[in-house]
C-alpha cells in the first residue's frame, strides 16, 4: 500500500516527476537505475545545502529557512504547495539533524536519500567530518531511527503508474523522448504551446487547425488568403494586386535553420540563485516552471536557434536571428532538435522529429553539433563507453543519408568538430562552486568528484583529477573531429552541400579575455560543464563571420524588401 502522503503529493509532483529523469543532461549507455540514485542523492544534498546556508544568511532558523525557501517558489506547477508539503514531512528530521551540527551529505546518508553501496566507495560533496565517518553517520541514524519517512520511498518511479495519471505522464514522456510538441493539434509538428518542446524549440504554428500552415513551408498560392508558412507576410499589395509574399520574398532564397544537438546546443541552465542563498529572492525562480517543462534547457536563448534577447552583457546574435535579420522571409523559421545526452549514437531514435518536406518547404541549412556525448559518460572507466571512429563514420552516414532524403534540393549540412574539454579542469577545478561559496568549503573539483563518485557526471573524461584521462578524452575527440572532417570533403549528396567548422574554444576564450571577461564566465557555473550563454553567443558569432568568410551561398541573399515587411508587418506576428 503507498503511503498516504505519496497519493497526496502525486498531483502536485507528477509533472516534476516524469520529466526527472529526462530533464538532465544524461546518457542512453548508462543503466537508469543507479542514475536515478544518483540524482535524488545529488537532489537532497543540493536542497539541505540550501535550507542550511538560507538559515545561515538571514541568522535564521532552520524551519524558518525552510519556509523562506517555500515563499520563494511560484505557485504553477503546484510547486509551492509541494514544498510545504515536503517540509511538512521531512522538515522535522531535517531540523534534528542541522541542530547536531552535520553537514548535508550527512542529514542525506541518514535520511536515506544517499545510500553507500556495498563495495562502492562513499560519496561525498562536502570534505568529510573530523570524526570517523562511520561514527558521525551513525550519531546521525540514531537521531532519526524512529523517523516514519525511512520507510518511505526515495523514488518517484511509481507515481506514473497511479490510474489517474498514467495517460498523461506517457503524453508528456512521448513527447520528451520523441523531442515533440505535447500540444500540437494538427500534428504537423508545430505547436502554439512555448514549451514541451513546443514553440521555444520551433517556428510557433500560426494555424493549429491546419496541418499545411507551418513555418518553412513555400507560400501556398502566394499566401494570398492565408499565412501557409507562418512568416507573417501574407494578403494583397491594394495598390497593384500583387501579393505581399510574391513581392517580397520571390527570388529571395528563404531558408531555414536546423540544429541536430545535444544539452549544449539546447542550452543546459541551471541558475545560479536557485541554489546561492545569498542571491536567493522572490524573483530567483519565476522561470523555473518554464525551465521545467522544458526539460530545464533554454532554447529560446540558444545560440542557434535563440529568439529572445540575451540576459547576457553580450549582445550578439543568435544564428536564426541573424538569418532572419538577413531575409525578414525567414521569420519563425527554426528548429532545434537537442536532447540532453543526446550522440551520434543516439540521433536515431528522435531524427524523425525533424520536419522539412522535399516539395513543400524551403531549403534549411543543418548544423550538425554532438560535441560532447561521443566521448563524454560518467562511468568510472569512460574510455570504454567513447565513440569510436568506425562508430562514428557509420552512425553519421547514416543520419546524413536521412537527411538527404528529407531535406529540400538546395540545403546545405555542417558538421562541427568536438571541442577540447581540457578547459574545464585547468580553469574551475580550484575555484569555489556557487555552493562553496558562502563558507568557501566546495570548489568544482568537489563537485566533480562527487558527480563522479555517484556515477552521473555529465562527463568524468574531463571533469577529472586524472590527467591522464583528461588527456585521452580529449585525443580521442580529437580524432572524432577528423572523421567528422574527413567525411564532409570527401562525401556528396544529392540535395545538400556539406561542410565541417572545428569547434575551436581556444578563439572563443582568447576573444573574451581580450575584451575584459574572465574564462569562468564561459561556463555554467552551476553544473561547471556546459558552455554559458555567453559563450554560446560568441560561438554562434564565430559560426556566422566563418560562413560569411568561406561559404557565403549557405547564408543566402540579403533581402532589399525588410524594410518594406516592417513597414507593413511589423514584427510578423512575434515569436
Amino acid at each position: 500500500m503507498k503511503p498516504p502522503w505519496k497519493i497526496l503529493m502525486a498531483t502536485p509532483l507528477f509533472f516534476l516527476l516524469t520529466l526527472h529523469t529526462l530533464a538532465s543532461p544524461a546518457y542512453d549507455h548508462q543503466p537508469s537505475t543507479r542514475r536515478s540514485k544518483g540524482q535524488v542523492c545529488i537532489g537532497c544534498v543540493l536542497v539541505v545545502s540550501v535550507i542550511e546556508q538560507l538559515a545561515q544568511v538571514h541568522n535564521s532558523t532552520v524551519q524558518t529557512s525552510m519556509e523562506r525557501l517555500c515563499s520563494y517558489l511560484p505557485e504553477k506547477l503546484f510547486l509551492k504547495t509541494t514544498c510545504y508539503l515536503v517540509v511538512g514531512i521531512f522538515g522535522p528530521d531535517i531540523i534534528k539533524l542541522l541542530r547536531a551540527d552535520v553537514n548535508a551529505d550527512v542529514v542525506c546518508h541518514a535520511l536515506e536519500f544517499c545510500k553507500q553501496d556495498p563495495g562502492q566507495p562513499l560519496c561525498h560533496l562536502y570534505p568529510l567530518p573530523k570524526e570517523m565517518w562511520k561514527l558521525t553517520l551513525e550519531k546521525a541514524r540514531q537521531i532519526v531511527k524512529k523517523s516514519p519517512t525511512l520507510t518511505y520511498s526515495r523514488s518517484g518511479s511509481d507515481i506514473c503508474s497511479l490510474p489517474f495519471l498514467a495517460k498523461i505522464c506517457q503524453r508528456i514522456k512521448l513527447a520528451i523522448q520523441n523531442s515533440l510538441p505535447f500540444k500540437d493539434v494538427d500534428s504537423d509538428k508545430y505547436s502554439v504551446f512555448p514549451t514541451l518542446r513546443g514553440s521555444h524549440w520551433r517556428g510557433r504554428d500560426c494555424n493549429d487547425s491546419n496541418k499545411m500552415a507551418y513555418p518553412g513551408r513555400r507560400p501556398d498560392n502566394w499566401d494570398t488568403h492565408q499565412d501557409s508558412n507562418c512568416n507573417g507576410i501574407w494578403g494583397v499589395d491594394p495598390k497593384d494586386g500583387i501579393p505581399y509574399e510574391k513581392k517580397f520574398c520571390e527570388g529571395s532564397q528563404p531558408r531555414g535553420i536546423i540544429l541536430l544537438g545535444d544539452s549544449a546546443g539546447a542550452h543546459f541552465h541551471i541558475p545560479p540563485d536557485w541554489i546561492t542563498a545569498s542571491q536567493m529572492s522572490l524573483k530567483s525562480f519565476f522561470n523555473l516552471p518554464t525551465a521545467l517543462t522544458n526539460e530545464l534547457d533554454w532554447p529560446q536563448l540558444s545560440g542557434t536557434t535563440g529568439f529572445l534577447d540575451s540576459t547576457s552583457r553580450v549582445k550578439e546574435n543568435s544564428i536564426y536571428l541573424r538569418l532572419r535579420k538577413r531575409n525578414h522571409c525567414n521569420h519563425r523559421d527554426y528548429q532545434n532538435i537537442s536532447r540532453n545526452g543526446a550522440s551520434s549514437q543516439s540521433l536515431e531514435k528522435f531524427i524523425e522529429s525533424l520536419s522539412r518536406n522535399q516539395l513543400l518547404d524551403q531549403p534549411a541549412i543543418v548544423i550538425y553539433a554532438m560535441i560532447g556525448n561521443d566521448v563524454c559518460n560518467g562511468k568510472i572507466d569512460p574510455v570504454p563507453g567513447m565513440t569510436t571512429p568506425e562508430k562514428l563514420y557509420s552512425k553519421v552516414m547514416q543520419t546524413l543519408q536521412y537527411l538527404d532524403s528529407h531535406l529540400p534540393n538546395g540545403s546545405h549540412v555542417i558538421l562541427y568538430g568536438l571541442p577540447d574539454g581540457t578547459f574545464l579542469w585547468d580553469n574551475l577545478h580550484n575555484r569555489y562552486h556557487p555552493l562553496g561559496q558562502l563558507n568557501k568549503d566546495v570548489t568544482y573539483a568537489h563537485l566533480y568528484s562527487f558527480l563522479s563518485c555517484l556515477q552521473v557526471s555529465p562527463c568524468h573524461g574531463w571533469m577529472s583529477s586524472n590527467k591522464t584521462l583528461r588527456t585521452l578524452t580529449s585525443e580521442r575527440a580529437e580524432q572524432l573531429s577528423i572523421t567528422l572532417k574527413k567525411m564532409a570533403t570527401s562525401q556528396k549528396f544529392t540535395n545538400f552541400n556539406l561542410f565541417y567548422m572545428d569547434f575551436d574554444f581556444r578563439e572563443i576564450t582568447e576573444e573574451w579575455q581580450k575584451s575584459g571577461g574572465q574564462l569562468c564566465q564561459l561556463i555554467e557555473p552551476v553544473d561547471g560543464f556546459h558552455p554559458s550563454e555567453v559563450a554560446l553567443q560568441l560561438l554562434a558569432d564565430r559560426f556566422w563571420k566563418k560562413v560569411q568568410l568561406q561559404w557565403p551561398q549557405v547564408l543566402g541573399k540579403e533581402n532589399p524588401f525588410n524594410l518594406q515587411i516592417e513597414q507593413v508587418f511589423g514584427d510578423q506576428g512575434g515569436h
